[in-house]
């Protein structure tokens, strides 16, 4: 079958079109036949050789995806071959058939397509688990989205006003922002031309963010750190800016604020049980209208490279979805 490769460590230039076996189904697992990929910063690390794992070469990089489940192995309850599903992988996922285990694969509604459905894996499941499960993020509280432009930062801002919530959005580019008010951000800051710490300040009367979303991490970590409320939360969810923070304890003691990481990974390999309740409630408010994936682009399977270097190069503006040709 015909996949999207990465033969040695590298950047997105690395990767080509080959071909791996066919997929057999082990107990417990589904193949998918995949219409839908998602693409996401984990990929580039994945393909860096810097994930929590390093696969074998070859191997497809890939995380989310959705299709049509093609075989189920034994044990299987759950799906049947021609059910319409969704799922998060471990990797592979850029492959025309995936095996994948059947805790982790959920239905697609009726009324969601597949380039829609390949942006809510790893997308709104990572943003919903953060402001639900770990910062308890609270009807009328302030939420400060970093990187608020992206596919997993569009995802927190619906969140966050599905939730109640006062949004914050900000991002590098007014093009970007603009994208973040269309879904529903109240209030707007550019962290390019403006002071982060004194903008929210300024929006929050000096009370600050209750909760503060971090997908990336670096010095804008630093700059939301000091503007996070008295007993806020910064949940922390990546670091696309490439660095790492690390957080001051003396501003955390004065705040009395929290540092929480939120690893999506870990859910799904950990704690299945509340990704399923996640995705259930993700579906219903799909269902209501209150959030809707904002696709950037498509790209083809073979340009699955291009894609990943506009992600790499921070130029995406909302979710990029590879397709099946």
């Amino acid at each position: 079958m015909k996949a999207l490769l990465c033969t040695q460590w590298g950047g997105p230039e690395t990767l080509s079109i080959g071909e791996l076996p066919d997929p057999r189904p082990g107990a417990g697992q589904i193949v998918i036949a995949p219409d839908a990929f998602g693409v996401n910063y984990a990929d580039l690390v994945l393909i860096a050789g810097n994930y929590r794992f390093k696969p074998p070469f070859p191997f497809a990089p890939g995380l989310e995806i959705a299709g049509t489940v093609a075989d189920v192995g034994a044990g299987t309850k759950r799906f049947r071959p021609g059910d319409r599903v969704m799922a998060y992988v471990e990797h592979g996922g850029y492959a025309e058939k995936v095996a994948v285990r059947e805790n982790l694969v959920y239905p697609i509604p009726p009324g969601m397509s597949s380039t829609q459905a390949a942006a809510i894996p790893t997308t709104y499941g990572p943003s919903y688990v953060a402001l639900v499960v770990r910062a308890a993020l609270k009807p009328n509280e302030t939420l400060l989205v970093l990187g608020a432009a992206g596919g997993v930062g569009l995802a927190a801002v619906q969140i966050g006003k599905k939730l109640g919530a006062r949004v914050i959005a900000a991002a590098s580019t007014t093009e970007k922002l603009k994208v973040a008010s269309d879904s529903g951000a109240d209030a707007l800051v550019n962290y390019s031309s403006e002071d982060l710490r004194e903008r929210v300040l300024d929006l929050t009367e000096g009370e600050g963010a209750d909760v503060i979303f971090d997908p990336v991490g670096g010095d804008l970590f630093n700059s939301a750190m000091r503007c996070v409320a008295f007993a806020g939360r910064i949940v922390v969810l990546g670091f696309v800016s490439g660095a790492f923070a690390a957080a001051r304890t003396n501003v955390l003691l004065v705040k009395n604020a929290g540092v929480l990481g939120s690893a999506w990974a870990g859910y799904c390999l950990k704690q299945p049980d509340v990704v399923l309740a996640c995705y259930r409630e993700l579906v219903r408010w799909f269902d209501e209208g209150a959030i809707k994936p904002h696709i950037g682009r498509t790209f083809p399977l073979e340009d699955g490279a291009q894609a990943l270097k506009e992600l790499a190069e921070r130029r995406a503006v909302g979710k990029l979805v590879l397709l099946r040709s």
